[in-house]
């Protein structure tokens, strides 16, 4: 009845209290707001990069050889974002989330993208091949991003918390990359803040292709498969 009584005053606690807003110049850490109404508002990009079939990975291999999959993907993936301007903000088992700010969010996190996607091709894949085989496997994966404005709230308990990104960015990133289909997925929006080095390859060939996301209620989105060397 005690933990009851606790939650049922924490709920209303939460429902009544005032929130506390400031506009955010760079990606907060946890300990940079309180965990109470507290948030921070920012114009970014999100990137979610999810491993395809993970299912069928801990299904039908040893769980050493999913674990070295899911270590490939992830390192990869991290070091490449880190290296284009983008805070890695969450691991969820096996895909990494991050926010990109600043002017050239949209065409650093398309590239992420497209960097992501030659990892996986001419690195990750080859080394796999080279080190088992006899083994029938090919790492897929997707990367799903959206902009828009973010309200970034602390959530959990002391000692035990962590931030929530609230607004559209996050959630058509995070279903974009639950998708199937071409490994670079971008929204109409990200589309359009391109800068022209992130939008054309060589002999000003356009990298992203029309398309239409039916996790995303059909809503016009622009995929890729092309690779940028890292």
């Amino acid at each position: 009845m005690a933990l009851g009584q606790d939650l049922n005053s924490e709920v209303r606690k939460i429902l009544r209290e005032r929130w506390t807003t400031r506009e955010g110049r760079v990606v907060p850490d946890p300990e940079d707001l309180k965990l109470g109404n507290d948030a921070v508002l920012l114009d970014g990009t999100v990137l979610y990069a999810d491993l395809g079939g993970s299912t069928d990975l801990v299904d039908k291999y040893e769980p050493s050889f999913a674990a070295e999959v899911y270590k490939c993907f992830l390192i990869c993936a991290a070091r490449i974002i880190r290296a284009q301007g983008g805070e890695i903000t969450a691991y969820d088992g096996d895909r990494i989330m991050a926010v990109f700010i600043g002017d050239s969010k949209n065409s650093d996190a398309a590239r992420t993208a497209l960097k992501i996607n030659y990892s996986v091709r001419e690195i990750i894949n080859p080394a796999i091949r080279s080190q088992y085989p006899n083994r029938i496997y090919t790492v897929k994966h997707i990367v799903g991003i959206d902009t828009s404005n973010l309200f970034v709230a602390r959530v959990g308990v002391r000692g035990d918390n962590d931030l929530v990104w609230v607004g559209k960015a996050a959630n058509y990133a995070a279903k974009l990359s639950d998708g199937s289909g071409a490994p670079s997925k971008i929204t109409e929006d990200v589309y359009n803040r391109l800068n022209d080095s992130s939008k054309y390859g060589p002999n000003r060939q356009n990298m992203w292709t029309l398309s239409f996301a039916p996790e995303l209620s059909y809503k016009a989105i622009y995929t890729s498969n092309w690779q940028w060397p890292v």
